[in-house]
């Protein structure tokens, strides 16, 4: 991730329409199918910037950056970055249902927190390991996630069609504890000011009201 350095990346720029006029999902999943948490994986380029979005959200209740897609042996940072373990980093989001729904944790995905119609790579952040992708729990999840992703292509969303990879959670892995929270406690790094940063003040510009109230990032 370290290669994004000097290259300016707009979380939205194949976005056709303001990240708030991106439309909630026609197909979500109500309360009474969902017990008291729920747990949404997502990978989108570096973790770092995803696990930094989702703190914000009210309604998460938890943020853990790690791995997903691969094996036990190869889930860490050294070999995940050689890009072929096949893995992705992730970031797993649990959530209260009863405050977001799946669905609105789709949302905020495609619309501030990754360009999904890059397809193994976010800006120059380059390989499969960057890949945009939702790992599904069940085939709810799978189920709405595909007719998301079908809804904004019809609709002409985004520029181009979306390559999000939609598949079946296998296991997930925590990432190193260098790697949590990590844009909260290092805002000036480069990287962050240069692509968290941006996407961060997009969210709180056009979804104030899903943010907790003491957010303070």
């Amino acid at each position: 991730m370290v290669s994004g350095y000097g290259f300016r990346e707009s979380s939205d720029s194949s976005l056709k329409v303001r990240p708030d006029k991106v439309p909630d999902p026609d197909r979500d999943i109500g309360h009474s199918v969902v017990g008291d948490d729920n747990v949404a994986i997502l990978g989108g380029g570096c973790f770092w910037c995803i696990d930094g979005i989702y703190r914000l959200i009210d309604g998460v209740t938890e943020v853990v950056s790690g791995y997903a897609g691969g094996s036990e042996d190869t889930a860490n940072y050294e070999a995940v970055c050689r890009g072929n373990t096949g893995h992705a980093e992730v970031v797993l989001v649990r959530f209260d249902p009863s405050r977001i729904s799946y669905g609105r944790i789709l949302k905020i995905f495609f619309a501030i927190a990754h360009d999904p119609t890059q397809l193994n790579r976010q800006g120059n952040d380059v390989g499969p390991q960057y890949r945009s992708v939702i790992f599904h729990m069940d085939a709810v999840q799978r189920q709405v996630a595909e007719s998301y992703i079908r809804q904004l292509d019809e609709a002409e969303v985004f520029a181009a069609p979306i390559a999000t990879e939609v598949a079946l959670l296998d296991a997930f892995y925590d990432g190193e504890p260098f790697h949590q929270d990590y844009v909260a406690r290092n805002p000036a790094q480069p990287y962050i000011a240069c692509f968290s940063a941006p996407k961060i003040q997009k969210l709180r510009e056009y979804f104030p009201e899903m943010l907790k109230r003491r957010s303070t990032a």
